[in-house]
């Protein structure tokens, strides 16, 4: 009777070891939760460095809620932080426009405009601070009726969303429009 509560335990403890050991923390906790996915066939390696550049074109259709453009890029960081790959390595760029360019805004203009707070800056935030560059198109900013002022402090104006994607290409960043 004893080895058998004992087995049941011992089972019981493995079973709550092992759940605990499935769930690494994110990187970015705002947004970009994941599912685990044990037996993964392309997991990516830990000693590659991988650039890439998120065209984010489309707007929230929920202004309250994080933009799915900016949602992914704290996904894909999470996800390549999760398999083991050093923020270090993570080389980058998600530049917001046409459409999506309000993303960027400050929260007082993003207030103004949509009458809620940004809920995408928390995001910005942490992507900025695990190494990850946001920036916006000057164009759109014009284009929009935005001033540079009113945009987050930690976002980056590029000159335009085109030549920054071209650019960012050409250096050898995969695309990844969204």
């Amino acid at each position: 009777m004893k080895r058998s509560i004992l087995a049941v335990v011992c089972a019981f403890g493995l079973l709550l070891g092992a759940g605990a050991a499935a769930a690494p923390s994110q990187a970015i906790t705002a947004s970009g939760d994941f599912h685990q996915v044990p037996h993964a066939a392309y997991v990516p390696s830990s000693k590659r460095i991988y650039k890439a550049v998120f065209a984010m074109t489309k707007p929230s259709a929920k202004p309250d809620q994080v933009n799915p453009a900016l949602e992914r890029v704290a996904r894909a960081v999470n996800l390549f932080a999760a398999s083991g790959v050093p923020l270090s390595h993570l080389k980058f760029v998600a530049i917001a426009y046409g459409p999506a360019t309000a993303l960027t805004l400050d929260d007082a203009h993003y207030r103004a405009k949509f009458g809620v707070a940004n809920p995408n800056l928390p995001v910005i935030a942490q992507l900025r601070k695990a190494g990850i560059t946001v920036a916006v198109c000057g164009q759109a900013v014009i284009e929009s009726h935005f001033q540079d002022a009113w945009i987050a402090k930690d976002v980056k104006i590029a000159l335009s969303g085109l030549t920054t994607v071209i650019g960012l290409q050409q250096q050898g960043y995969a695309l990844m429009p969204l």
